[in-house]
């Protein structure tokens, strides 16, 4: 084995020793929270953002691909609006009547696109914003959209 190769094998092991310890530390995902930024968004389980959608009482929003909303549909209540548009914020705005105010779910895969994205919304003004963090797929916050059977819009 080269010196720099010996180099990288030693630092790779560094930085996954020191990703598994900032996982263990006090039983907290702190290495997921750390890729995720500071979390503004308050959160609910797939149930109650299916629940509420239905009701009017929030504004669910698949933020997923049209890729991935055409191999699972997207949740019933649930707008669809990709996060990679340039656009995102201006027709979120449109969506909600320019009101910043509205509470706005968001959903993804696993949770992690609808975290990284609460924060940028709240830059951009928006004060409601929701994570539902399971996600369509399932995460460590719960078994997701998709296993606990909730409807889909294809």
């Amino acid at each position: 084995m080269t010196a720099v190769s010996r180099r990288v094998f030693v630092a790779g092991g560094a930085a996954v020793l020191a990703g598994g310890a900032i996982y263990a530390a006090g039983g907290r995902n702190l290495f997921y929270s750390a890729l995720t930024e500071e979390k503004k968004a308050a959160q609910i389980d797939a149930p109650t953002a299916h629940r509420q959608a239905v009701a009017g009482e929030i504004l669910l929003v698949d933020i997923r691909r049209p890729d991935e909303w055409s191999r699972t549909g997207a949740g019933e209540g649930a707008m669809r609006l990709d996060m990679r548009r340039e656009d995102f914020v201006e027709a979120l705005r449109a969506l909600t009547g320019g009101e910043t105010a509205v509470p706005v779910a968001l959903i993804c895969a696993r949770g992690v696109r609808s975290a990284r994205l609460s924060n940028r919304l709240a830059k951009a003004g928006f004060t409601n914003i929701i994570d539902v963090p399971e996600g369509m797929q399932g995460s460590a916050a719960g078994p997701g959209w998709l296993k606990r059977g909730l409807p889909v819009v294809r």
